[in-house]
């Protein structure tokens, strides 16, 4: 389709389209943020209507430009921007309908609920962090499968509040040291944050800052459309990442509030509302674009038509094997040989078992699972020694050997879980990063949005209790396996041996619907599993490991990771004194928990006396064991000594395990 040719004119009203919309909806809502909207519609026209590559028939089109709204207060921009553009789905009634329940316009975008919206974004730095990750990913796809199938950039439109994020610092960092040239941020440099002037708490040299972390930057003036885009140009050329500060009024044509926090987040009001228009020459009612410019809108959108044509007659062109591989790994399925080749190391623990920490049990498995899933991206914070996440094989992502599949992400817990996030969404590629459990602090707000978006990343987070010993409660985590476990779609796995881990890393890599935190032992663990068995023991969450002897079973021990072999000694204890009991493993507690009434009914049993056994706080436990059930564990923050002496300390042991069930059989 043609469109028709951009003059200053056009550009005006096309702009104007845009700034309408978002008036308007955030005036039916009484709630939002016009300010951005208005005063970046000039920054977002000549991003979709002389840069951006993209069909807006085809949102999910692999080969298109990704457009990443990291300032997603301003969420009536891409709103309008889809509408406009014509993407399938979002319709006149749905900006309507802005932030009403259920709708497709919620308050910050949602990528599983509008269409063209590339990832969820709302908490600031999130959309920019995640960004880089889509930049590397396509760097690597590239590598992998040629420029003639993957050849994209990714646009970020950033606000004052992106850049102050810590997590800001974290990405851009990142991504100058890669040299992620495909990564350009528009800046939308306005000067105001809610509370007013940004100068009031900010004074930060942007462009100097950029530029020391190795990125291209320059300021232009974000309303003249013809210096917006030839900075994109410059950009386009550029090996390094690219920072485009664009210098605009907030609440642009507002004549009263233009310029002043007033424009930020609330509503213009209807009397400036249409000064605003009249002022910008918009005419027509609420919600209303003229036909004129709606078609021209809409004849950007289709110019990607041809190229997505093109692209399609491409992949249809690569070999039978090329082909099934690309779009196996954009959809998400896991390779047939891996459940195989993860049965087999089993088979090979059972036959000669391993005393080793479950971190490093985590590496065994993956010496299994790399040659079989050429997809999966490791990484480690700075803690790869600790972590165990690189394979003897594997090589590292740099800007000159774009298909190692290791990634240095440095001491950037945070910007690595964004940056994973980014990977996921870009498609082609599964994740897996590795930190201290403790730091999942330092990722959470990444790893929420992971579990709100559904994304099956994996994070291997090691040194997962007192276990850990010397370095002490700020580095024991005590309240993060609950804390995890609380956090709605993510879910918590922590094995008690090598066979264990091999099953808790086959469950998350063939989970599509979520992410998944691995729950790793720094110290030594016994085996608790001498079977190879074909069957995954641990899908369910839990698994009876031990059964009573001598009759009706008096006590049921749970237990995960490290604990279980605490609770299987303490069973051999209650033996001696006559009091039958039994061993759960729990290596996923939430994942029990989900279970149908009789699945987990039988996996819970009907034993009197319950005993939960965890290096870590109660919080979740109630769900098994009961309100009155007992339980061996933590209640206060850690101590720094030699791990047994830590244990024995604070009384997880066998004889205390052993004790608890005693007095209750007693009593």
């Amino acid at each position: 389709m043609t469109t028709p040719a951009i003059d200053r004119a056009l550009h005006e009203r096309l702009a104007n389209a845009i700034r309408s919309l978002a008036m308007d909806g955030v005036e039916q809502a009484k709630s939002g943020h016009p300010g951005l909207p208005m005063g970046a519609a000039d920054v977002a026209t000549v991003l979709f209507t002389r840069i951006l590559k993209y069909d807006a028939a085809e949102p999910r089109w692999p080969d298109r430009d990704r457009f990443v709204l990291s300032a997603g207060h301003g969420s009536m921009l891409i709103y309008a921007l889809l509408y406009l553009t014509g993407t399938p789905g979002l319709e006149l009634e749905d900006l309507k309908k802005f932030r009403q329940l259920e709708s497709k316009t919620p308050g910050h975008p949602e990528n599983f609920m509008t269409a063209g919206v590339e990832t969820t974004t709302g908490p600031l730095g999130q959309g920019l962090a995640t960004a880089v990750g889509m930049a590397m990913a396509e760097r690597m796809l590239a590598a992998e499968f040629g420029r003639k199938l993957v050849d994209h950039k990714t646009y970020v439109l950033a606000s004052d509040g992106d850049l102050m994020e810590g997590i800001s610092q974290e990405a851009i960092a990142l991504a100058g040291h890669q040299k992620l040239n495909k990564l350009i941020v528009f800046w939308d440099d306005n000067g105001i944050s809610i509370d007013g002037p940004l100068s009031i708490s900010d004074s930060v040299d942007q462009v100097a800052r950029f530029k020391a972390c190795g990125w291209k930057a320059e300021r232009v003036d974000g309303h003249d459309p013809d210096a917006i885009e030839a900075a994109v140009r410059r950009a386009q050329k550029s090996n390094k990442p690219t920072l485009i500060a664009c210098k605009t009024v907030i609440g642009f044509g507002a004549p009263k509030k233009a310029g002043t926090s007033k424009a930020h987040g609330e509503p213009l009001g209807a009397e400036e509302l249409a000064a605003a228009k009249k002022a910008l020459g918009i005419t027509g009612g609420p919600f209303e674009v003229a036909a004129d410019v709606l078609k021209a809108w809409r004849g950007f959108g289709a110019t990607g038509f041809a190229e997505r044509k093109d692209w399609n007659a491409r992949l249809a062109a690569l070999s039978e094997r090329k082909r099934s591989e690309f779009e196996r790994r954009l959809s998400l399925t896991p390779p047939a040989k891996l459940a195989k080749a993860l049965v087999a190391h089993k088979k090979a623990l059972a036959a000669s078992p391993v005393t080793v920490a479950t971190r490093k049990a985590s590496e065994l498995a993956l010496e299994a699972i790399m040659p079989m899933m050429p997809e999966l991206v490791m990484g480690s914070a700075d803690l790869t020694p600790s972590n165990n996440t690189r394979t003897k094989a594997a090589e590292d992502f740099t800007p000159k050997t774009p298909k190692g599949r290791y990634v240095r992400y440095g001491i950037r817990e945070h910007g690595m879980a964004a940056a994973m996030n980014g990977i996921t969404l870009h498609g082609g590629f599964r994740t897996a990063g590795g930190t201290f459990l403790v730091f999942a602090d330092y990722a959470r707000p990444s790893m929420r949005l992971a579990a709100l978006m559904g994304l099956p990343v994996v994070y291997v987070m090691t040194h997962d209790s007192i276990g850990l010993g010397e370095d002490g409660p700020t580095h024991q985590p005590v309240e993060q396996i609950a804390s995890l476990r609380a956090m709605p779609n993510m879910r918590v796995l922590r094995p008690a041996d090598a066979i264990e881990t091999a099953e808790a890393w086959q469950i998350a890599l063939e989970r599509t619907d979520g992410p998944t935190v691995l729950a790793l032992s720094r110290q030594n663990l016994t085996p608790v599993r001498t079977d190879g068995t074909a069957t995954n023991r641990s899908a369910k969450g839990a698994y009876e490991l031990l059964a009573a002897e001598g009759g009706k079973v008096q006590v049921s021990l749970f237990a995960s990771g490290s604990e279980v072999e605490i609770a299987v000694a303490a069973r051999k204890l209650l033996a001696e004194k006559g009091i039958r009991a039994r061993v759960v493993s729990v290596p996923a507690l939430e994942l029990l928990l989900e279970q149908d009434e009789a699945t987990k009914a039988a996996i819970i049993g009907d034993a009197p006396i319950k005993i939960a056994v965890e290096a870590a706080v109660r919080f979740g436990w109630d769900g098994v064991i009961g309100a009155d059930g007992g339980f061996v564990g933590m209640s206060s923050f850690g101590a720094s000594g030699p791990y047994k002496e830590v244990y024995k300390h604070f009384g997880i042991t066998p004889e205390a395990v052993a004790e608890a069930a005693i007095k209750r059989h007693n009593g």
